[in-house]
């Protein structure tokens, strides 16, 4: 991706696509509870003590927060690395862990896939040692 005159580093790249990523979680976990909650409920004031969540929506809602509890350590080291100047190499392959192993997390517990689902994350959480391996 350029800006402007200048090469988006790889790791600035996913960070785009990460965001991307945020939205269909933000939207799949709305799009559920609508359908377990009702409409009525998602456009109202949503007083009260809310229905529970149903199986997919609970799974989407969970999935979603754990991506959130990721992201920003994600941030850090996509921005660092590129303020830095030590973008490439290992993080750039590691971002790349990072994101697809999170973009597989989503519909893997989804739809419930033990252990798979486990070990989607813990890739995930490699490629992120591997930005910082770079980082520091």
């Amino acid at each position: 991706m350029v800006l402007g005159d200048r090469q988006l580093t790889t790791e600035l790249t996913i960070l785009g696509w990460s965001i991307i990523l945020l939205f269909v979680h933000i939207a799949l976990q709305s799009q559920m509870a609508t359908l377990d909650r009702g409409i009525g409920w998602n456009a109202g004031p949503r007083d009260g003590t809310p229905a529970p969540l149903g199986r997919y929506a609970g799974r989407a809602e969970r999935a979603s927060a754990n991506f959130r509890e990721t992201w920003p350590i994600f941030i850090a080291l996509a921005l660092g690395l590129a303020v830095t100047g030590r973008s490439g190499g290992i993080a750039a392959t590691g971002a790349w862990v990072w994101f697809l192993a999170r973009a597989a997390y989503v519909p893997l517990y989804l739809f419930g896939v033990r252990y798979v689902r486990s070990l989607a994350y813990l890739v995930s959480m490699i490629g992120l040692v591997m930005m910082l391996i770079r980082f520091l």
